[in-house]
């Protein structure tokens, strides 16, 4: 089923509508208001399209979650899902954050970011992605329309939510091709990140489905059974190499080997 063969009714159509007006305003709507509005992955991404249509705003890239099996497991799913992101929301590093004003309840996620050099196909291997992408460390900010959501919403909701996309941080980016010899190689990055200059936790990028390339994959190979395409300057921020903290006051460092260097978010009030 594509998005195409979904009809909203009007109960998911108030639904797309309240999580767009929570967007705007940050009052946060209650779980148990819109439990078992939505029951099924495809009308999840139908009130996905229609929250990031009344935005009104160009579509950035994407964000891919739940990206490892406990992931998978907290959220009572079997695969991976994505959200839609608006342009204005992709920061270079570094990046400066008011938690009041421009956040509602973050969390905080380290991740590889891949932008197209050209349009991606579903047909692409990853070899191909390999040389049709820049690559760089990104500090994801998932944010989310519901009170209290983490870890408890469940998976249509947060599809709903555009996979509850808040920012996302990036940082120096170079060809994927220059970067890594090989498609393997780009499973062997590590990080360390740090809150106020004390380190808090580390990851690799293996966390991401074994390799971020299959999360890239998958991603473009959703987008097109949807009608989709993930187009040249598009960037995503393809899955987390640690589970989330929630995001405080101060500042935060991502430290990355292979030379992606230091990916900083400054988060004050």
């Amino acid at each position: 089923m594509t998005k195409e063969n979904v009809t909203l009714n009007a109960k998911q159509e108030s639904f797309a509508q309240a999580l767009f007006n929570a967007y705007q305003n940050h009052q946060p709507l209650k779980m148990a208001d819109w439990d078992g509005v939505v029951t099924d992955d495809d009308t999840a991404y139908a009130v996905q399209d229609r929250f990031a249509a009344l935005k009104k705003l160009p579509t950035g890239g994407y964000k891919v979650s739940l990206t490892s099996k406990k992931t998978q497991d907290m959220f009572d799913s079997d695969c991976p899902l994505y959200g839609q992101q608006v342009d204005s929301h992709f920061l270079p590093s570094p990046a400066l954050l008011s938690l009041k004003k421009q956040t509602m309840d973050p969390l905080l996620e380290v991740e590889l970011g891949f932008r197209a050099t050209e349009d991606l196909k579903p047909d692409d291997s990853l070899e191909d992605l390999l040389h049709k992408t820049t690559v760089c460390g990104t500090v994801e900010l998932p944010d989310c329309r519901f009170t209290d959501w983490f870890p408890d919403l469940n998976k249509f909701n947060v599809m709903s939510d555009c996979a509850v996309g808040g920012f996302v941080v990036y940082g120096l980016e170079r060809p994927a091709d220059e970067v890594f010899a090989t498609v393997e190689d780009a499973a062997n990055v590590n990080m360390t990140l740090y809150h106020n200059g004390q380190k808090q936790s580390s990851g690799q990028s293996s966390e991401v489905l074994g390799n971020p390339f299959k999360s890239l994959s998958w991603l473009v190979g959703k987008l097109a059974e949807q009608g989709k395409e993930f187009r040249t300057g598009q960037l995503v921020s393809s899955g987390t190499f640690l589970l989330p903290p929630h995001l405080t006051k101060g500042v935060w460092t991502a430290k990355f080997d292979h030379g992606f260097g230091d990916v900083t978010v400054n988060v004050n009030d």
